[in-house]
């Protein structure tokens, strides 16, 4: 669905907090012969293992992969016509920075994407959600990876950033313009986009 949103953006897509590579290949795979995209990650791990997938995917050619810091990217501005992170920015703490490096690399008139867990704001998902996530989520998570821990911090990283509007209000302060989300599943995740403003 966040993917969705690079609708009409060609070129070079910037993925911040890469992980695995995802979120890369599915950018590549929307209009493949038209994007390329790089994938950025401050976890070596991470990189090697998304190097390892986009070989056997075949997709090494379109997919780019470096370590690096999302508070310092190593990129000139207005090299990207977009870029986005995804379940990524929750964790960094100086998110004014990072987002600011983001406006910074693409060109104008080029857009931002955050997908981010949020917490709902109303309705049977708002009174089930702190349940799921405080109980369940960290139960199925540590059942299918062996490492419950891991998935522990998750609660507390999603409450301090409760809702979408944090993220549209950081995203005006860094000079985008025609910021907006969109709520999936209830509000458990939003999707908060901006363009970034002509000199």
């Amino acid at each position: 669905m966040a993917v969705r949103e690079l609708k009409g953006f060609e070129g070079w897509i910037l993925d911040i907090a890469t992980g695995t590579g995802d979120v890369a290949i599915e950018i590549v795979y929307q209009i493949g012969h038209k994007r390329k995209v790089f994938g950025l990650d401050f976890s070596e791990p991470m990189i090697r293992r998304a190097y390892r997938k986009l070989l056997k995917k075949g997709f090494s050619q379109r997919i780019a992969l470096s370590l690096g810091d999302a508070l310092s990217l190593p990129f000139r501005e207005n090299t990207f016509t977009a870029s986005m992170i995804a379940f990524g920015l929750r964790n960094i703490v100086k998110k004014e920075q990072a987002l600011a490096e983001m406006v910074r690399v693409i060109k104008e008139d080029g857009k931002v994407i955050i997908l981010e867990f949020t917490f709902p704001k109303k309705g049977w998902m708002r009174r089930l959600y702190p349940i799921y996530f405080e109980k369940i989520l960290p139960w199925i998570g540590g059942l299918i990876s062996g490492d419950r821990e891991a998935y522990a911090y998750l609660p507390e990283s999603v409450y301090h950033f409760q809702y979408a509007e944090n993220y549209e209000e950081i995203m005006r302060k860094v000079g985008l313009k025609n910021v907006s989300s969109c709520p999936l599943t209830g509000g458990i995740a939003s999707i908060i986009t901006g363009m970034k403003k002509c000199q």
